[in-house]
């Protein structure tokens, strides 16, 4: 029987500097990686992945990160054949790569068009495409889209518009991967306490994310943690590879489908 455990395997994390992409590489660490490959996308970042890389390898993980504009051409594809050459194929490939963009339809531009659907729904194909190449037998392939997926709002039409995209890659992908055991699903967040979030919204936006985070059934005031995301990833790249083909929502009921 496949083993499906964190423990002793190799993982690949494409967005995986900060935020919620470093937690989750940081847990998985701590519950038995052998390896980790964290991936970030420009200078800017830079402190953050090699404060994460710090930290994997003081864990005694085999760390590595890569810097790579995912958009382009070919990256993709690099960056699985940089892991493969530094640390192994992997078991485990995570994408949590993404922009956000709240505007309007009638004031989008076609460039804007253009960068959120070459960040949320062409990297995502691509990644989807190369884990299938990569992974191990047995492997888990995860991606982040959004819990705007369940939502009827306006305003974030090419943010959630390219993350639904995702929905049907990852239900194709488990049908074609399926034969070698690899399970491939996406956990949709809901709005996460970070810089990705405030970026776009004004303050009375946020505030209106809060009040009807406080609606939940859990009634708790605030905004999605990451880590209220991170242990549902590591249960769908472990014991929870039965599950497969699934966007889940991960929201505490802000939003169902």
């Amino acid at each position: 029987m496949a083993d499906h455990s964190i423990k002793g395997k190799t993982v690949l994390i494409a967005g995986g500097a900060k935020n919620l992409g470093g937690l989750i590489a940081r847990d998985l660490a701590a519950h038995g990686a052998k390896a980790i490959a964290i991936h970030y996308n420009s200078d800017a970042t830079r402190p953050e992945a090699e404060k994460t890389l710090a930290d994997l390898k003081a864990s005694g993980v085999n760390a590595v990160a890569f810097q790579a504009d995912l958009t382009r051409d070919g990256a993709v594809a690099g960056l699985f054949a940089d892991t493969v050459a530094a640390i192994g194929r992997p078991d485990i490939a995570i994408n949590t790569v993404g922009k956000v963009l709240k505007k309007p339809i009638a004031d989008t531009s076609e460039a804007e068009f253009d960068s959120m659907f070459a960040i949320n729904t062409r990297v995502a194909y691509f990644f989807i495409k190369e884990a299938g190449i990569h992974l191990n037998d047995h492997g888990k392939l995860l991606t982040i889209v959004t819990s705007l997926l369940g939502a009827y709002t306006p305003f974030y039409s090419t943010y959630a518009g390219s993350k639904a995209a995702v929905e049907h890659f990852t239900r194709a992908a488990s049908k074609e991967y399926g034969a070698r055991g690899i399970s491939v699903n996406a956990i949709g967040p809901g709005p996460m306490d970070t810089p990705f979030f405030y970026g776009q919204e004004a303050p009375e936006a946020v505030a209106y994310h809060k009040l009807a985070a406080a609606l939940s059934p859990f009634s708790r005031t605030g905004l999605t943690e990451i880590e209220d995301i991170a242990p549902h990833v590591r249960f769908l790249v472990s014991d929870g590879w039965w599950m497969t083909g699934q966007t889940t929502l991960i929201n505490g009921g802000y939003t169902t489908k």
